[in-house]
């Protein structure tokens, strides 16, 4: 797994269903490395510390990988990496064959795997369209979410370099689906 994009964002109100909600989920890529620190990335905007951000949640990956699936779907998107939210975008991320536990060297930083991404409304308010929300549980590609070890700088072309592995634990699909089954979808 390599770095391909490291996205931050800015704080954001749209207007969205007859609403304004104001969310951090339109990230873009930017040319320098992002600081992984204990509770988030520095200089990203989280806006809903109940469900974004914090120990388990510092940093949200998303593969590169399943962009041309969701661009199929999506073709009329200005598609840009950080689209699902992500800070960093990877190359051959696989929620199927990645184990929560699992400890990663990666730049500066030594992360940990935690759990999958559940899609909120604002998956539907950066797609512009509330049936990603359901596309997106209806598939494993959750992309995951990593704790924070060490914190240190990440850049493009960071590679994951595995330091413990933890086979006996489930993947990050594995827990998606059983989630996915408990909420009925």
């Amino acid at each position: 797994m390599k770095v391909i994009s490291v996205n931050i964002g800015e704080r954001k109100k749209i207007q969205w269903r007859k609403r304004i909600v104001e969310t951090g989920i339109f990230k873009y890529p930017v040319p320098e490395p992002i600081f992984l620190d204990v509770e988030d990335v520095q200089n990203d905007n989280v806006v809903d510390r109940k469900y974004h951000g914090g120990i388990l949640q510092a940093v949200y990956a998303y593969s590169e990988n399943h962009y041309a699936y969701w661009k199929s779907l999506y073709p009329d998107l200005d598609w840009n990496y950080g689209m699902f939210g992500e800070n960093l975008t990877v190359a051959n991320l696989d929620e199927t064959k990645i184990h929560v536990g699992n400890i990663y060297q990666l730049g500066e930083a030594k992360i940990e795997v935690t759990k999958p991404r559940q899609p909120c409304y604002k998956l539907g308010v950066r797609f512009n369209n509330p049936k990603i929300i359901k596309q997106f549980w209806n598939s494993t590609k959750s992309g995951t979410y990593f704790k924070i070890l060490s914190p240190g700088f990440v850049s493009k072309n960071d590679e994951f370099v595995l330091l413990q592995e933890s086979p006996n634990n489930p993947t990050i699909a594995a827990i998606y689906k059983s989630k996915r089954i408990i909420k009925g979808m």
